[in-house]
């Protein structure tokens, strides 16, 4: 099985896309997490945003900044697989890709990250350590991950 990645700046997003990553970000971070926030922060139009598909639909997005837009460091939000293709561990060629990304548009591998702490040996496989203690982050316990 494989998933097809594409990297695009917000302008670039079809009405679709936008509709359907928005549906799979309230899908995971609000309805499965039960966590009443405000995903749509006014951020997205300043990120990058890495669309994985599958079968024509999107199943794992990230969001990408570059140094000092959200951390001092270049940034990775927004971390997100469906449920159902989960199995597949998409979630790990998804980071890879979002990893990359930065690299090639923001020329930089250092990498800052504001992880749900569950996921930490998930990131850890990634190369990313975590930095000081944990913190809530709209009711959810998180970490500060880096990558040099």
């Amino acid at each position: 099985m494989s998933i097809k990645f594409e990297i695009k700046p917000f302008a670039a997003l079809s009405v679709a896309e936008v509709y359907e990553v928005l549906k799979l970000r309230s899908e995971v971070f609000v309805v499965e997490q039960n966590c009443v926030y405000q995903d749509i922060d006014g951020k997205d139009p300043k990120a990058l945003h890495v669309i994985g598909t599958f079968n024509d639909k999107i199943v794992a997005y990230t969001r990408l900044f570059g140094p000092g837009y959200y951390f001092d460091n270049a940034s990775i939000g927004r971390v997100v697989v469906s449920p159902e293709y989960r199995a597949h561990k998409f979630g790990h060629s998804l980071i890879k890709t979002s990893i990359d990304g930065i690299v090639e548009n923001f020329g930089t591998g250092v990498i800052t990250i504001s992880a749900q702490e569950y996921l930490k040996k998930f990131y850890e496989t990634h190369g990313f350590i975590q930095e000081g203690e944990g913190y809530l982050e709209d009711d959810i316990p998180h970490i500060k991950m880096n990558r040099e």
